[in-house]
């Protein structure tokens, strides 16, 4: 299906704000896309339209029975002023995997990047500059009908919202403190744990609380039957290096499909660094903590890129790793990776996409 998109264009733009004060997800550009669903019709009328409030019944599906998706994704400026995605392919057919999930419509994983180029075409300009700083890409789906039967929305809106964001952190890379959840569950193989969508960040909100209220920044979840297996760092993906190796726990249906996690894989391979995706269980951790063979911990996600992990607190006994200090792989991985993103350095054919219609800086 040929799409055309229409373009409003804002008549009162706002201020951009200094790159130094940017933090993440605190400003919103001038623009944004929206695509609509109806049964009738499939997918139609495309457009962007100045940044605003939209109006939904109270009666949308969206508000009682949640059926909601998103992606995320950067948009970098180069040194040498080229504007570059880092695989954005990857995050639209990640959508679709979303939506089929929860009974959404496919989108046309093609036009949803041509309509992402076509919006940062309009407000380029708002891609910062300075080192660290990125465009930060929202791409969401709601269930809009109004309608409280407990059955697929026949309404969507598809819409794509963009954010001029900092470094995740404020001193740069950083190792976090992590607490191990003993009682919460955040998904089950066969639950909606591999799909992006809201409720999988709602279901974790009152376990962050609490290892907030401790002292620790983010959570580790263990499997949901045995409680025994590590399965993701809040909204990350979570590697190990222990005796040499890298492991990361094996995608089963309850863990998202990061698209850090597999670049990370592709570089751990090409550096020739052992790794093994498969179960691992925090017994086996500490066992290597105990063992002095428990060389690295970290994250890995789109909005810090890597995050290593300083310590974790397991049954209320600390794990230091690194003695709380960032391990040289994690600080290799983290360059290379920014590198590859910022266009300083050539990564694997296909991990960044140059937008050439966009004017240079």
């Amino acid at each position: 299906m040929t799409y055309s998109i229409s373009i409003e264009q804002s008549k009162q733009l706002k201020t951009k704000p200094a790159d130094e004060t940017l933090g993440f997800g605190k400003y919103y550009t001038d623009h944004m896309f929206i695509l609509d669903y109806t049964a009738e019709q499939g997918w139609h009328s495309p457009r962007i339209i100045p940044y605003q409030p939209i109006s939904l019944d109270p009666a949308a599906k969206i508000f009682h029975y949640g059926q909601s998706v998103f992606e995320g994704l950067k948009a970098y400026r180069a040194e040498d002023g080229r504007l570059l995605l880092f695989r954005p392919d990857r995050n639209f057919k990640r959508l679709n995997i979303s939506n089929a999930r929860l009974s959404i419509p496919a989108l046309d994983e093609q036009f949803a990047l041509e309509a992402l180029i076509k919006l940062l075409e309009v407000d380029q300009d708002w891609i910062p500059h300075s080192e660290g700083t990125s465009l930060y890409i929202r791409p969401f789906v709601i269930a809009t009908e109004s309608a409280l039967g407990v059955a697929p929305s026949l309404e969507y809106k598809f819409m794509i919202i963009l954010s001029p964001v900092g470094s995740y952190y404020a001193e740069g890379i950083h190792p976090v403190k992590i607490y191990v959840e003993p009682g919460y569950v955040r998904a089950v193989t066969g639950g909606v744990g591999n799909a992006k969508t809201a409720g999988n960040y709602a279901a974790g909100l009152k376990a962050q609380e609490e290892a907030t209220e401790k002292g620790y920044s983010q959570v580790l979840w263990l499997d949901g039957v045995h409680k025994k297996f590590i399965e993701e760092v809040g909204s990350m993906n979570v590697f190990f290096k222990i005796n040499g190796t890298v492991i990361t726990p094996v995608l089963n249906g309850s863990i998202l499909e990061g698209i850090t996690r597999s670049s990370i894989l592709e570089l751990l391979e090409h550096m020739n660094i052992p790794v093994e995706q498969r179960q691992l269980s925090m017994e086996e951790v500490y066992q290597a903590y105990q063992d002095g063979t428990l060389e690295e911990a970290f994250g890995t996600g789109t909005a810090a890129v890597i995050s290593p992990i300083g310590e974790l607190n397991w049954r209320d006994e600390k794990i230091i790793i690194q003695e709380g200090r960032t391990g040289e792989l994690a600080a290799t991985l983290y360059h290379t990776l920014t590198s590859i993103q910022h266009g300083r350095i050539e990564g694997p054919a296909g991990w960044v996409v140059e937008i050439p219609q966009l004017k240079k800086a």
